[in-house]
């Protein structure tokens, strides 16, 4: 993983001691609410429902096993005792103290962590598959290339005001899309022309929220001597176009939508035009440099696959964790292993202080000290011998990390919703664990096969509804608690919004009501055919007949 030079390190220490003094005068009424308020959103801070929320950057969802333990550390004496992870692959604390932060922000930069364009209108923490460098699919190890980009927007003084947030995603991937680009404000994806040289294909416009749309594409082929050209030339024309008077109209797919396609292109090859083959023109030497921190760990020649298949025969229940939660890796006899953080009655995403340090402790035993945060709300192990996978599972298993429901219906992903968060319009952990609860027969969930519920507490859309096979929403009717129902969402090979059923329904229907879309599944699919298939195949009528009939 990158490691931070000198001036990396210097810059981050000095930030802190910077924040350090605006919350000592915040605190001593020298800053007033609306003055530090610009301030602690420029360190990820922000006032939840009952507490401040800490939000922790996490490039590109990987971390280290000291990160994690520092993590563990900062839970425990600043927080309850638990974190959170985040579908943008970051970390939030939902219970620091303000005063605290100062010291919190300190412990994370003494391991090369920080919370520094977590929020406000800048560019966010950049992402990537949570299987990038490993796996077997992808062209090209995207990890690089997200570093570059990180480095390039990290306090870029032309993007420090932006109309709005602005988030960016880099996918490795032929014909599937497992970092959702066509979701972001910019999906960059790394392809290969005829002569096999590197480019990207850029898009521009994705977003979910109050008005959800997929990106569309911008640039057909960007050779990657010009890649932060190319996004320095979409960027500005978002700053100069983009609406600031209205933040639900500032994001980049409302103007990518308003100017259209062509125009948006048209605009930005003239931005490109002054600034290609300018000081932005990324070098050999520099792009070998930063590939060079991702270099491959030391993987053994001597994995015995013999271990491996007798546990197979052996364990039944090993063999369906085997085969739900493991994934193909790019090495002969590895394996890339989900930590699932879903297990029924917790929430969705959490983890605690005593499980980060069993897990770095499982990073460092079985992983290389490396592991990653996903999209889904869990964690990677990305570099497990299939010989270690049966010690490996019996200690996620006690630890209560081993469920092996991933990608499956109670794999839920799920926001903080209106327990935390002030801006949600209703609770999502509940309905989330009603959920798991009704379908808790595991033999009849993997019997329904993939299948993706995604639960937002309000228009946001931090639980990613829009692209759920099932998406929930919660809304708010005259004060109470409501729940809108939408179907066909994907986010896999081509990320695509899902179709609202219909009226919404009161918080105590929607596990009968989730019920009941299963029994149509059920009965409509073929065999073997997971359920977004079937969707696409028989359309919303059947499902909406059965469930309002």
């Amino acid at each position: 993983m990158y490691v931070y030079q000198d001036y990396d390190q210097r810059l981050l220490e000095e930030r802190v001691a910077q924040y350090r003094d605006q919350t000592r005068r915040y605190l001593a009424g020298q800053l007033s609410e609306d003055e530090f308020l610009v301030l602690r959103l420029q360190n990820g801070l922000y006032i939840q429902r009952y507490a401040p929320m800490l939000r922790i950057s996490v490039p590109y969802g990987l971390l280290s096993s000291e990160q994690v333990r520092t993590l563990a550390k900062v839970v425990r004496e600043y927080d309850k005792g638990f974190c959170h992870v985040s579908t943008r692959q970051n970390i939030q604390l939902n219970w620091p103290e303000v005063q605290d932060v100062p010291d919190i922000l300190a412990e994370l930069a003494s391991v090369q962590m920080h919370a520094i364009q977590t929020s406000g209108n800048c560019i966010r923490n950049i992402t990537t598959d949570e299987y990038a460098g490993v796996n077997p699919k992808e062209i090209e190890d995207p990890r690089p290339w997200c570093e570059i980009i990180r480095q390039w927007a990290t306090f870029n003084p032309e993007f420090a005001y932006l109309p709005r947030k602005f988030k960016i995603a880099v996918n490795a991937v032929p014909d599937a899309d497992p970092a959702l680009i066509g979701v972001h404000d910019i999906g960059v994806k790394v392809i290969h022309n005829d002569a096999g040289e590197t480019g990207f294909q850029v898009w521009a416009g994705g977003g979910l929220g109050r008005t959800p749309m997929t990106g569309q594409v911008i640039g057909e082929f960007v050779p990657w001597q010009h890649l932060l050209a190319y996004l320095e030339a979409i960027l500005r024309v978002y700053n100069k176009y983009g609406n600031r008077d209205n933040k639900f109209k500032a994001r980049i797919k409302i103007l990518v939508k308003a100017l259209g396609a062509e125009k948006y292109r048209e605009l930005t090859e003239a931005e490109f035009a002054e600034l290609k083959d300018g000081p932005m023109t990324l070098t050999e030497e520099e792009v070998a440099r930063i590939q060079g921190c991702f270099t491959e760990p030391a993987y053994r020649d001597d994995v015995d696959s013999g271990v491996l298949d007798k546990a197979l025969q052996e364990n039944r229940a090993f063999n369906r964790w085997y085969h739900t939660n493991t994934r193909a890796h790019k090495r002969d006899g590895y394996r890339s292993v989900t930590l699932t953080l879903k297990k029924t009655g917790r929430i969705p995403g959490d983890v605690s202080d005593e499980q980060l340090e069993a897990i770095a402790d499982l990073a460092d035993r079985y992983s290389f000290g490396e592991l990653r945060n996903t999209h889904q709300q869990n964690m990677v192990l990305s570099d497990v011998a299939t010989d270690d996978l049966f010690e490996l599972w019996e200690k996620l298993d006690a630890l209560g990390m081993a469920t092996p429901n991933l990608g499956l219906l109670t794999d839920i992903v799920a926001c903080p919703g209106g327990d935390l968060c002030a801006l949600a319009n209703a609770k999502s952990v509940p309905v989330a664990e009603g959920i798991q609860r009704r379908f808790d027969d595991m033999d009849y969930v993997h019997d329904l096969g993939p299948l993706d519920i995604n639960i937002s507490g309000c228009m946001n859309a931090c639980g990613h509804h829009h692209i759920g096979h099932i998406g929930i929403l919660g809304v708010d009717k005259k004060g109470k608690e409501f729940y809108q129902i939408t179907l066909g969402g994907r986010g896999d090979k081509l990320s695509r919004i899902g179709e609202k059923m219909g009226p919404s329904f009161e918080s105590y229907e929607v596990t009968d009501v989730i019920e009941k879309i299963i029994n149509v599944y059920v009965d409509k699919r073929l065999e073997n055919e997971p359920f977004i298939d079937t969707y696409e195949r028989i359309g919303m009528e059947p499902f909406k007949e059965h469930v309002y009939g």
